[in-house]
């Protein structure tokens, strides 16, 4: 009996010091490496001035500033589909956020840990207007320019064959070739997740009007954050980060009001934003980190707008990115 519990201590004790690495490797560095795309308009991609931003680009600020203090504390690792996931096994990046789906097999046979879903998407596809194409069927006998190492790869294959469409796939090995071969006449239509499509539509088409992301979509891309298995601790922030910044929206905690909100009388509020609650502690972190973690960007429905909503080049409905008391999926759990 006695030797079941010294023994069931010792494998605890040592699951403890190993899942602490990547969090304790983080804090010694005093920098976070955040693994991105090499360019996906509103949610990783370089501004004129080489800084990156977007949708995961602002999730990666907020980690930085609950984990390090400072949003500022993060280098990016540009990856293509090929690379990313090789680059957080072997230890390059601390995290992926990168626009990358989450499926049964990439649960269980990389050796990684997939995060909460922080943009819920499908696969759609983009023509030009001119052609009077209206719905996916219509592209029977088309060529289509497609991402390589993608789902989307496998999709397009796998919904051809369920529906008798027997298309063209043109392959490309990163996504700006794909675009400029695409926007420059190569193909009759091009697929994505449908908000990569807007994206590609409204920073890189010569004339954006001219184009149409078709209203179908041929799949689930749940898309969301990847970590290493084994690394318990630093897989349960990453968690915890996103059901935080959902929290706030929900709790009407903002970027503007987060300090005020901190001294709030309300326990949900108290205990999101450590007033209450020691929970931070159980992370290894301090107790107020998703004040600095909302500071550096705001709540989850401020990221959506700047990035892709409305406000953005994008323009994006929230749809099911919304909050679950608006529609949406987009539902925190409890901090208690």
């Amino acid at each position: 009996m006695y030797k079941g519990i010294i023994t069931a201590t010792v494998l605890a004790a040592g699951i403890t010091g190993a899942s602490a690495a990547t969090l304790d490797t983080v804090k010694q560095r005093g920098t976070l490496v955040c693994g991105v795309s090499t360019g996906f308009a509103g949610f990783s991609a370089p501004d004129s001035q080489g800084n990156f931003k977007g949708l995961d680009v602002d999730y990666c600020r907020a980690l930085a500033a609950g984990v390090l203090g400072d949003p500022g504390k993060v280098r990016y690792v540009a990856l293509t589909a090929q690379n990313r996931f090789t680059a957080l096994q072997s230890g390059e990046i601390d995290v992926l956020y990168r626009n990358s789906t989450q499926t049964y097999l990439r649960g269980t046979t990389l050796g990684l840990r997939q995060g909460p879903i922080n943009f819920y998407d499908g696969q759609g596809f983009v023509v030009k207007k001119d052609t009077g194409v209206k719905d996916v069927k219509s592209l029977n006998g088309a060529t289509v320019c497609v991402a390589q190492g993608t789902t989307h790869e496998v999709t397009l294959g796998d919904y051809g064959r369920a529906n008798g469409i027997d298309w063209k796939p043109l392959v490309f090995d990163r996504p700006d070739t794909m675009y400029q071969a695409f926007f420059g006449g190569r193909c009759d239509a091009m697929t994505q997740d449908a908000s990569a499509l807007a994206g590609a539509v409204a920073t890189a088409a010569p004339k954006p009007d001219d184009y149409v992301v078709l209203p179908q979509t041929i799949s689930k891309e749940p898309l969301g954050p990847f970590t290493r298995n084994g690394d318990e601790v630093w897989s349960d922030i990453i968690t915890w980060l996103h059901y935080g910044l959902i929290e706030a929206e929900e709790l009407g905690v903002t970027q503007a009001n987060v300090e005020e909100m901190a001294k709030s009388q309300v326990p949900a509020i108290q205990r999101l934003l450590g007033a209450s609650g020691d929970l931070g502690s159980r992370l290894g972190l301090a107790n107020t980190w998703l004040v600095g973690a909302i500071k550096a960007g705001g709540n989850y429905g401020e990221i959506f707008e700047r990035n892709v909503g409305k406000a953005s080049p994008l323009k994006l409905d929230r749809g099911l990115n919304a909050s679950w008391t608006k529609g949406g999926l987009m539902y925190a759990i409890p901090f208690k």
